[in-house]
């Protein structure tokens, strides 16, 4: 028969428990304050504050892989401006939902939702990936079903299986 002492043990768990392999505290992320910083600016209307987060030769594939990719600082800023002269002021509700993120890259889940200058309420919901190159973004994807932007666009009704997907808590 074995008999433990029961101080060692304790004594053993505490120092197990302490051990920063098993008791790591998960990272502050890093890059994802960039994000809402890109966030509060398109929400601005700011196109100058978004491009500040983003390098000169930046690649923002933001149509789901139906059109080329934008490519470097200069069209994204023109493709910016048009989405801002389409976007009625102050109705950008853009919001995240989960996020995570490694050494470069940042993963994210949200809805991009906003009213259009016509009228026209639209809300994609969307998944994706941002790559850094040190705190700025250098490669940008978006995942979406471009059918329920299009349609949005043209005046349908969000429907409800949307509703549900962008009801959730934004991300803190």
């Amino acid at each position: 028969m074995i008999t433990l002492d029961r101080r060692l043990v304790i004594a053993a768990a505490g120092a197990l428990a302490a051990s920063p392999a098993l008791a790591k505290e998960p990272a502050m992320p890093r890059l994802y304050p960039v994000l809402e910083a890109i966030i509060a600016a398109w929400k601005r209307q700011d196109v100058e504050g978004v491009l500040a987060h983003v390098t000169d030769d930046i690649v923002w594939r933001n149509s789901s892989g139906y059109a080329p990719a934008i490519r470097g600082k200069a069209a994204m800023r023109e493709a910016l401006q048009k989405m801002k002269a389409m976007i009625a002021p102050g109705s950008n509700r853009w919001r995240i939902f989960d996020h995570a993120e490694n050494e470069t890259r940042l993963f994210m889940e949200g809805v991009d939702e906003f009213d259009l200058a016509t009228g026209q309420h639209v809300a994609i919901p969307y998944a994706g990936s941002l790559e850094f190159r040190g705190q700025l973004v250098s490669e940008w994807r978006e995942y979406f079903d471009g059918r329920i932007s299009a349609e949005m666009k043209a005046g349908a009704a969000m429907t409800a299986e949307v509703r549900e997907m962008i009801s959730r808590p934004a991300a803190k």
